[in-house]
């Protein structure tokens, strides 16, 4: 019911989305739903924690996996992009404007946000470390990819026709090569 949930929310959003319309798409009743969830509000705070928990166990694949830094910073850059066409960005756009609002979205929205950036900031660390990245401040630059990958999310979603993925994947790289002194076909 939660990824049904997802997929709904992130057609219509939050605030067009009623739990009727997620109960048909899961072939359940909306009795079913509140027996489960109780409240709206909390069917959505879950359905988001659901799809957290989905995209936290994708950025402990990337921390995990073998390969140098430059390697895993592509791997971590390839899952965060809204070059690669997902329904996704819907839902976390949708997430972070309802964050707003939510205390319990707000705080799921922030925790991957932070691991996500701890996530970067270690694989910059260890990329200095080694001598594969130049970078005097990796909290700062990981901040700057994190605020460039997630403005290109909203503009590509909001406004589809005025950025190419494939523009939007090469502006995510080179600033990545120029925030980490690498040349921007390495990443």
């Amino acid at each position: 019911m939660l990824r049904t949930a997802c997929e709904v929310i992130a057609e219509q959003g939050f605030g067009h989305t009623r739990t009727l319309d997620i109960a048909r798409a899961a072939g359940v009743s909306q009795a079913l739903l509140f027996y489960h969830f109780e409240t709206k509000e909390r069917l959505f705070a879950q359905a988001f924690g659901y799809a957290a928990r989905l995209h936290l166990n994708a950025l402990t694949d990337v921390e995990h996996a073998g390969g140098t830094p430059i390697e895993r910073l592509r791997s971590l850059l390839r899952l965060c992009s809204p070059a690669i066409p997902t329904e996704g960005w819907r839902l976390w756009i949708d997430a972070w404007s309802e964050a707003m609002r939510t205390p319990e979205l707000e705080e799921t929205s922030r925790r991957i946000d932070a691991r996500g950036r701890t996530l970067m900031r270690g694989i910059i660390e260890a990329g200095v470390a080694c001598g594969e990245f130049e970078c005097p401040d990796p909290d700062s630059t990981t901040w700057r990819l994190f605020a460039l990958i997630d403005g290109l999310a909203v503009q590509t979603h909001a406004h589809p026709k005025v950025l190419s993925r494939r523009r939007v994947n090469v502006l995510i790289r080179s600033a990545a090569a120029n925030e980490l002194g690498v040349p921007a076909d390495k990443l």
